[in-house]
């Protein structure tokens, strides 16, 4: 009788659907009734995986690098994300199917020696994972396949190369996106070394595609100075971390909600998408085992929409000492006991385990979501990883974290900039009060580019956020450094919301006041070198200096200006996929 009940149900609200308008509709009622307890899982009982690793470089007969040449397939398989939950379906990257893993294989390049990249599209006619019509997306012909574009964070290169979002592809190119330029990315690699990471960047279904397991690492390492630096290294000690979070139906398949806030609205669409399990290269809280001595941690936060908190739950002696953010190395190491990591940013940390006399430490995240005033973690999403500490102190240990680390990268020149901008973000709702859509500027994605940034200049960006919630903002090709960011009084963000709701001009609402007179917050030392992302506080206004050009001088090695252009957006996949991104064109 229940199943039935539930069945008529599940027919009246796909028939009816404004219906059901409320928060939580009666069919996510039934999505929830599906879902795997995960309570009933026992955590740290998988080993942490390292991920295959493809190099991006070949050798020639005289033993010097020669450029490289990758075919990366996107196959959907079944993958184990915990030793007791059924197996699941997933899309994932990989040289094969067999070899094809969640996250995908980590792409290891050599600075100055160019990497190409075939990706191709073995993925079904129809995908694992709801999606929505009603928002702006790739819609190939009926049966025609799922569509796919992959976008390489953090790198520098040609606009025809960076993954833009209507340049998908289905399998066998069977249906194109309008700015399709083939299936082969030219990754030149003559940026500065560091972390980077790839992933799905498909119109409109960017958050079910990297959901559904479509994401991997990318690593650009300048051997000589890795050499002199002397950081902990090799297979053992240098390690990936892919950080996202998951839950399950009973059957072990990806739960994804299948309804949205406004059904009447968007049938399916939520403004963020959060999952109980929080997994690590693949599997669902992990253990690793280390020793005590030094190890180098790569952590790229992969989620829809989580932000993570770091800390070590139960050993308050344990520090980070960060070497880099995001793409590039920071120009001296910077120690922290907790830190915040938004959807997409990259930390590069080293810990020393000698400074423990635990024989285990858990990886914890205290990070309230959404970030940063939603619901406090749980007993679920409040644990990462756990550490295993083999041996006893005074381990010989040949690596160290030297006082000075990059020094050649450039510093932000403010007085020499010309342009400065305002980048307002806004979010709708509807008679409910429920987020229909968000967008920048005012603007949808479609509409004409309104940033045209020249070629080798620089400029400051004012990044007014209109709403509650803390926006991970990532600009494509460019590099910034964040000069200040302030919180607006209360009385004057309301104000500041009001008018530019109505007029939308930062000048004409007196932005530029309110924001001399908010308070001005400090931005962690770890966070004050070059990045690409930066998370944007709620009720404030953030100053950024954006680089149109090269970090390591000079003029770029392609043309920027070409067609399609690159992009800004949120990188809240939710947010990003409904309209909160905006083309970026550059010109000469």
């Amino acid at each position: 009788m229940g199943k039935l009940f539930f069945f008529f149900l599940y027919i009246l609200l796909t028939t009816f659907p404004s219906f059901f308008s409320s928060s939580l509709s009666l069919e996510r009622a039934l999505d929830e009734n599906s879902l795997f307890d995960l309570s009933k899982l026992e955590m740290f009982v998988d080993e942490l995986p390292s991920m295959p690793t493809l190099l991006g470089y070949g050798v020639g007969n005289n033993g010097s690098f020669v450029a490289g040449n990758l075919t990366i397939g996107m196959y959907q398989k079944f993958w184990k994300f915990h030793r007791d939950l059924p197996a699941t379906s997933v899309f994932a990257y990989g040289d094969s199917e067999a070899a094809a893993t969640v996250p995908g294989p980590t792409i290891e390049s050599i600075r100055g020696i160019p990497t190409h990249v075939t990706w191709t599209n073995h993925l079904p006619s129809k995908h694992i994972l709801p999606w929505d019509p009603t928002i702006a997306t790739a819609r190939p012909a009926s049966g025609a396949g799922v569509p796919t574009v992959v976008h390489l964070h953090g790198g520098v290169h040609s606009p025809t190369s960076d993954g833009n979002s209507n340049a998908w592809f289905t399998s066998g190119f069977a249906a194109l996106g309008s700015t399709f330029a083939g299936a082969t990315a030219f990754y030149p690699n003559r940026q500065p070394p560091g972390n980077l990471w790839y992933h799905d960047h498909a119109m409109g279904l960017t958050r079910a595609n990297l959901l559904a397991g479509l994401v991997g690492s990318y690593t650009l390492r300048s051997p000589d100075l890795e050499d002199r630096l002397g950081l902990p290294s090799g297979r053992d000690f240098d390690r990936h971390l892919v950080l996202f979070d998951r839950s399950f139906r009973s059957d072990g398949s990806l739960f994804m909600n299948a309804t949205g806030n406004n059904p009447s609205i968007h049938p399916q669409w939520q403004p963020e998408y959060f999952g109980a399990a929080i997994v690590v290269n693949g599997k669902a809280w992990p253990f690793l085992s280390v020793r005590r001595r030094r190890y180098r941690f790569r952590i790229i936060n992969a989620s829809n929409a989580r932000f993570f908190g770091l800390y070590f739950v139960n050993d308050d002696r344990l520090r980070f000492r960060h070497v880099g953010s995001d793409a590039n190395y920071l120009a001296r190491p910077v120690t922290s006991r907790r830190f915040v990591l938004a959807p997409s940013e990259i930390a590069d940390v080293v810990i020393d385990f000698a400074e423990s006399s635990a024989d285990a430490v858990v990886l914890g995240n205290d990070a309230p979501y959404p970030y940063p005033s939603g619901d406090p973690t749980d007993a679920l999403n409040g644990q990462v990883l756990k550490f295993l500490i083999r041996g006893g102190k005074g381990e010989s240990d040949p690596s160290r974290v030297p006082a000075l680390l990059a020094p050649e990268l450039p510093a932000p020149q403010v007085a020499h900039v010309a342009v400065r901008r305002y980048i307002a973000m806004y979010e709708y709702v509807s008679s409910e009060d429920e987020p229909t859509h968000l967008y920048l500027n005012a603007q949808p994605y479609d509409a004409p580019a309104t940033e045209t940034p020249a070629e080798g200049s620089s400029e400051v960006w004012n990044v007014i956020n209109l709403t509650e919630d803390n926006h991970p903002l990532h600009v494509h090709l460019a590099s910034f450094v964040v000069l200040e960011q302030r919180e607006l009084q209360g009385k004057d963000a309301e104000e500041l919301r009001q008018c530019m709701q109505k007029k939308n001009d930062a000048e004409a609402c007196g932005a530029e006041e309110m924001a001399a007179r908010g308070q001005q917050r400090a931005v962690p030392a770890h966070e004050q070198g070059w990045k690409n992302v930066f998370k944007m506080m709620p009720s404030a206004v953030t100053r950024v200096l954006v680089r149109f050009a090269p970090l390591e001088g000079g003029a770029y090695s392609f043309d920027p200006t070409a067609e399609p252009g690159y992009v800004y957006h949120c990188h809240i996949l939710d947010h990003e996929d409904n309209e909160m991104m905006r083309p970026l064109k550059l010109v000469h």
